[in-house]
């Protein structure tokens, strides 16, 4: 299964190895899940998970930040964006995880916030489902006993 994660998710499954965000990110890791990567969404984790503030409350160094990120690097598979969707979200920084959804044909979006790729449940995608990331793990374990 191919999945797009919002920063969000990896920012979660870093703070907290009980939760649901660390679940999937231990699925990719051991090759159980695929995770779809494009430069932008690249360039946004290592953004937010390097900023200083972020390396502060999750209590990591720069370094192991970036050992993080490159493994993800090398698991992932790589998508060039050659359209942009732009279905204006309220966050705009989330647009390129809708390009790279679309781009690549995942199976979801996993984000812990719906609310901002929904704009009031105008936004309907047909190709892919957004997905919290305990739905994810609650339909992953059910469909994986």
């Amino acid at each position: 299964m191919l999945l797009v994660l919002d920063t969000n998710v990896l920012y979660m499954a870093l703070y907290s190895s009980k939760g649901a965000s660390y679940k999937i990110l231990q699925l990719i890791r051991k090759g159980e899940l695929q995770l779809a990567l494009s430069i932008p969404t690249f360039s946004e984790y290592q953004d937010v998970l390097l900023r200083q503030a972020s390396l502060d409350t999750l209590n990591l160094e720069h370094l192991d930040v970036e050992a993080l990120l490159d493994g993800l690097a090398r698991l992932a598979f790589p998508f060039d964006i050659h359209y942009l969707m732009r279905p204006n979200l309220r966050d705009e920084a989330d647009n390129m995880f809708v390009d790279l959804a679309f781009a690549s044909s995942c199976d979801c979006i996993v984000t812990s916030n719906i609310r901002d790729f929904t704009n009031d449940n105008e936004l309907k995608f047909d190709g892919f489902r957004i997905l919290t990331p305990t739905q994810f793990i609650k339909e992953w374990e059910e469909s994986n006993d």
